[in-house]
């Protein structure tokens, strides 16, 4: 026997509840459900419209609008009720970009080398309003005290941030499935240590971030400077980008810059160390599509549930993006999978005890935004810090400021089932260190155990939308999903486009996500909940 069976055990004997039944599965809906997933599925075609039609969905961009109205449409298309955007604070100021380019106009002895760069622009940052020349000039600014040594020395010159890296060779490779070992490593807890410290840390450095970023955004305005270029995180010329200069009305957007691949960033730091004089020519085509500070907006639908219609579980899925690729694997994957999920459940008649509702996030690649004022505004939130400092740093740094406060739906909400680490396949699920849910998942992955589903993991996994649920209480999970290149090559970058998708990954998964939606809605009580910190639990 397993450990987890024995782990089952140990705790059935000491819950009776658990020792009286297992937890039922409609086998004959899951069977249906894997009938239309795998031999009619249409999450390919979803997917391949949110990338290859719509593109990048940059929050609050023409193109994120676009994604919402389509969604929309196809929800209404496939019979889904209560259709509808919602919208959540204000923020910020829309952004594209349609072109960039960066050309060496002249390096070396002779100063005559011409050579095309490889860069896109950071979103947020103005354009160049057509091409710019200057002389290159190395800026490395770690502190605000560094401001002082470039007074009266930038004007009308492209600035290169920063150092050269060294290259270093993958050991590893790209792609990565789990297998039985790697498997059993995710079934191993690590306790944690005392956080105070390292919280304490995080805020001191994430609050100096942030003064420098905006002291240096508008320094660089005052001193002239054209436009300025940095490295990009990962090598192999790969361009891996994400936001700049500020997408808030009022504050300095800085000057154009752009991440270029480290393989011509670093032979600029060469030349310039070697005093050869480089010239640059820098053309940005990047505009705000707003004025001031608008509104972002969440799509959702439902298929409402008989019986107990006023209980709800959720699923969802961020579809906002980066800019550079496509918003592939991040997170047009999961979009559509989570889609594809509601679109099986109609088509195969199902009647849900509980309302099932599906959320397709904005905002969550600046910090959640949009599921967390969705989950602030129905279910529950801490309240509002007053303290300045407090309210400027994101909800996952700030200190408690009393007790949770509950609105009227929080105890009729019963789970919430995310994706968003790529698109491939699923091999079990997270269990937030929730014990009670994890004979339930082990049942309702049984019958997908023959697709490679089988793993129960009690250890929580973060960075995305489901933490706006736990966060304040709430069941909420993400799938563990097979890596494949996800944090070698797409993420974040501008290789995050269709050719990266797994399609019989994404037929899985959607497959699951239906089931385990399916059997949460049907189940007589509510999903369990483990104990909110300081709180008794439910």
């Amino acid at each position: 026997m397993g450990k987890w069976g024995v782990l089952a055990i140990a705790l059935a004997l000491s819950n009776p509840a658990w020792a009286q039944r297992a937890e039922p599965v409609d086998l004959d809906m899951v069977s249906k459900i894997r009938q239309e997933a795998f031999h009619r599925s249409q999450v390919m075609d979803t997917f391949s419209h949110l990338t290859e039609s719509i593109g990048p969905r940059l929050t609050n961009s023409p193109a994120m609008a676009q994604a919402n109205a389509w969604t929309r449409g196809k929800f209404n298309e496939w019979g889904l009720v209560n259709v509808h955007d919602e919208a959540f604070e204000d923020f910020g100021r829309g952004w594209e970009f349609t072109s960039a380019s960066v050309l060496m106009l002249g390096s070396g002895t002779q100063g005559d080398r011409m050579q095309p760069l490889h860069a896109l622009p950071k979103a947020w940052t103005p354009g160049t309003h057509g091409p710019v020349e200057g002389e290159l000039v190395q800026v490395d600014i770690k502190k605000l005290a560094d401001l002082e040594k470039y007074k009266g020395k930038l004007r009308g010159k492209i600035l290169l941030l920063g150092e050269a890296r060294e290259y270093k060779r993958g050991t590893e490779p790209d792609s990565h499935r789990h297998d039985a070992t790697s498997l059993e490593g995710l079934q191993a807890f690590t306790v944690p240590k005392n956080a105070a410290a390292d919280k304490e840390k995080r805020v001191k450095e994430y609050t100096e971030r942030q003064e420098l970023a905006k002291a240096v955004n508008a320094f660089f305005v005052e001193e002239g400077a054209l436009a300025a270029i940095s490295i990009s995180g990962w090598d192999n010329g790969i361009i891996r980008v994400a936001g700049g200069g500020s997408r808030r009305a009022g504050e300095s957007a800085g000057i154009p810059e752009l991440a270029m691949i480290s393989e011509h960033f670093n032979p600029l730091v060469r030349a310039l160390a070697a005093k050869q004089p480089v010239k640059l020519r820098v053309d940005v085509a990047a505009r705000f599509t707003d004025d001031g500070n608008q509104p972002g907006y969440n799509t959702l639908a439902e298929i409402r549930g008989s019986g107990k219609a006023d209980e709800v579980v959720m699923l969802g899925a961020h579809m906002d993006s980066w800019h550079t690729g496509t918003g592939a694997a991040d997170n047009a994957a999961g979009v559509a999978v989570m889609m594809e999920a509601m679109r099986i459940l109609k088509a195969v008649g199902a009647k849900p005890k509980r309302t099932i509702r599906v959320a397709l996030w904005s905002g969550e690649e600046q910090g959640l935004i949009g599921s967390q004022a969705y989950v602030a505004k129905h279910f529950a939130q801490f309240p509002e810090p007053t303290d300045a400092a407090q309210k400027a740093l994101p909800a996952s740094l700030r200190e408690p400021t009393g007790a949770l406060v509950k609105r009227r739906d929080y105890e009729k909400f019963s789970v919430y089932f995310n994706m968003d680490n790529g698109s491939g396949r699923f091999r079990g699920i997270h269990a937030q260190e929730n014990l009670a849910a994890m004979p339930l998942f082990e049942a309702w992955l049984k019958p997908f155990n023959d697709v490679g589903a089988t793993t129960v993991a009690t250890r929580n996994t973060g960075s995305t939308d489901h933490i706006s649920f736990d966060r304040v209480g709430l069941p909420g999970f993400q799938f563990i999903q097979d890596k494949l290149d996800y944090f070698s090559n797409v993420h974040h970058s501008h290789l995050d486009t269709w050719d990266h998708a797994e399609p019989e990954d994404l037929k899985q998964a959607a497959a699951i996500v239906a089931s385990f939606v399916y059997n949460a809605a049907t189940r007589d009580a509510l999903f369990p909940r483990k104990a909110l910190d300081g709180d008794g639990g439910e």
